[in-house]
């Protein structure tokens, strides 16, 4: 029974079925089964009018070259090689000036090196890219003199060793893409080439090459492999000095050189940071690339004495395009542009760090 708003049960006999019941019974079961049909036909108008059901969310996906670059490349990479649609603007295919080749005759290039947002690795760090250009310009007009023209170039560590371990155990890490993007758009807007310099730490540098590719895939763009550090499987960033093989270095041009063909890009740089003979094991090795300029670039700081016995004692010409890197702390005094003039064989890239 129901006594004030609640509901109360007792004991009752059961009676016989006399059939009174049966209508009411049959009643309350056709009401309850035109209910579920109203229901259901809500439902379907709701559907149908937008208003679906709520499904699981799913984060929607982002393309390789937004936001910040995975440390690890993808198990599996979709077309790692092709040139993504969004990931720059459309430039000329051809390099600054309008030439196909990096290198021609009088013709030199001037560098600033470092990573983003930081000046401890290098003076390009010190500004932004836009800021920085200045800076570059006036260090790279004092070596046209005498009929040279000068290539300015913005030569950007994009993945940096680290002397602890980073996510993947690798010892390096790239930097964000929207970044490398920034010095890219910048050379563009300024004239200067682009130079993206690997630092591996344990990886490897045709592993690390290919995350690179969307960036590769500008014609202004180009490539360095910093063997100071490349650790191997067990080595330490800044503990000791790294080293590659020829092998290796063969199969990241290879690679590099491929991707320039295959894409219809211009001559690209393929520079090699040494310091030291045991740095690039069997160079003699080295193979040249139809369509990379193949730099040998010198490292070592000191006074002018102590960098020209480095540079002699590493060169190989008439292998390799040479280059030779001015320290702006380090090297004391530093050389002046006549001095890098007079050196032999002759210089044709001068970065500054």
């Amino acid at each position: 029974m129901v006594s004030n708003g609640r509901v109360e049960t007792q004991e009752a006999k059961p009676a016989p079925y006399d059939g009174q019941d049966w209508v009411p019974l049959y009643l309350v079961s056709l009401m309850l089964v035109i209910l579920l049909l109203v229901i259901g036909a809500i439902g379907h108008v709701g559907t149908s009018s937008g208003t679906a059901p709520a499904r699981p969310h799913h984060r929607p996906s982002v393309p390789a070259t937004s936001g910040p670059v995975p440390v690890t490349p993808p198990t599996a990479p979709a077309t790692p090689d092709a040139r993504p649609g969004a990931s720059l603007p459309a430039y000329p295919d051809d390099l600054p000036g309008g030439v196909t080749h990096v290198f021609g005759p009088g013709r030199m290039l001037v560098a600033y090196y470092g990573t983003a947002g930081t000046g401890s690795l290098g003076v390009l760090g010190d500004a932004s890219p836009d800021a920085i250009m200045p800076r570059l310009d006036r260090a790279a007009r004092a070596f046209a003199v005498g009929g040279r023209t000068v290539q300015p170039v913005f030569e950007l560590i994009v993945t940096v060793a680290h002397i602890g371990a980073t996510r993947t155990g690798d010892y390096s890490a790239d930097i964000d893409h929207a970044l490398v993007r920034s010095y890219i758009e910048a050379a563009h807007r300024h004239g200067a080439l682009v130079v993206l310099d690997l630092q591996p730490g344990r990886a490897s540098f045709p592993v690390i090459a290919r995350r690179w590719a969307w960036a590769l895939a500008d014609p202004w763009v180009g490539l360095a492999l910093d063997p100071e550090w490349r650790m191997g499987p067990h080595g330490v960033p800044g503990r000791r000095i790294g080293s590659v093989g020829a092998a290796e270095i063969n199969e990241t041009s290879r690679w590099l050189d491929d991707f320039t063909a295959s894409h219809g890009l211009p001559q690209k740089i393929f520079l090699l940071h040494q310091f030291r003979t045991d740095m690039i094991r069997d160079i003699g090795r080295v193979l040249p690339r139809a369509h990379l300029a193949m730099v040998q670039h010198v490292d070592g700081f000191g006074p002018p004495r102590t960098k020209l016995a480095t540079f002699h004692a590493v060169v190989r010409p008439g292998r390799f395009v040479l280059g030779f890197k001015l320290f702006y702390r380090q090297d004391v005094p530093r050389m002046r542009p006549a001095q890098v003039f007079r050196i032999r064989p002759r210089i044709q890239f001068v970065s500054f760090q």
